[in-house]
């Protein structure tokens, strides 16, 4: 049994997609990346069994003019013999959260949260795409952008420098980073928000309020 499975809803599933168009009611997933936490931020798995994968893309899916000129290598992965079907991601990310968190709870509010920046647009794909993962997940949703807004309101001009590598390892120390930032990647923006909700709890939250 997973040491976390008695306390399923205090894990952290962050979670990123990069996806084909900003139409989400059209757009198809590119990639999807995954690692799981504790409530402190703290990984529950071996780093290796992190999620990062690319998905097929069927023939027939179009792509928005930005991302065929800003994203070529993931879209060229997603056209690669490595690519992933859709139905294969699912059970790959089903089976991650299984193993940190034991098979899911029959109450949702038990189950492990989504994490992640804006993550309601990542929460709208995993609904469409991903029944056997959205079992898995808690109701509410750990969205860093809300923490982000209030931060930007009381600090103008002092961000969270997310496509620093030296930054993001400061605040999750495990993180696993090329040696510079890698905009438009999911794996690297899971980790990224994870050290940005590190951030922000450091420095904007305070105690005994």
């Amino acid at each position: 049994m997973p040491e976390h499975s008695g306390r399923a809803g205090e894990l952290y599933v962050w979670f990123d997609t990069e996806y084909s168009d900003l139409e989400l009611e059209t757009a198809w997933l590119l990639q999807v990346s995954a690692l799981i936490t504790d409530a402190s931020l703290k990984r529950v798995l071996p780093q290796e069994q992190d999620v990062r994968l690319a998905v097929r893309l069927p023939d027939q899916a179009a792509l928005s003019p930005w991302v065929e000129q800003n994203l070529p290598d993931l879209v060229q992965a997603c056209r690669s013999p490595g690519a992933v079907s859709m139905d294969e991601a699912d059970a790959r990310l089903a089976g991650y959260v299984d193993a940190a968190a034991g098979l899911p709870a029959e109450r949702e509010n038990q189950r492990p949260v989504l994490a992640g920046n804006s993550v309601h647009a990542d929460w709208w794909l995993v609904r469409r795409f991903l029944p056997r993962f959205l079992s898995r997940l808690h109701y509410r949703h750990l969205d860093v952008t809300a923490f982000k807004l209030e931060w930007q309101r009381l600090h103008p001009g002092v961000e969270f420098d997310k496509e620093n590598p030296a930054i993001i390892r400061r605040y999750f120390p495990e993180a696993i980073l090329s040696g510079s930032g890698s905009r438009h990647d999911a794996y690297y923006d899971v980790q990224a928000s994870a050290a940005e909700l590190a951030f922000y709890r450091r420095f904007l939250f305070r105690e005994g309020m």
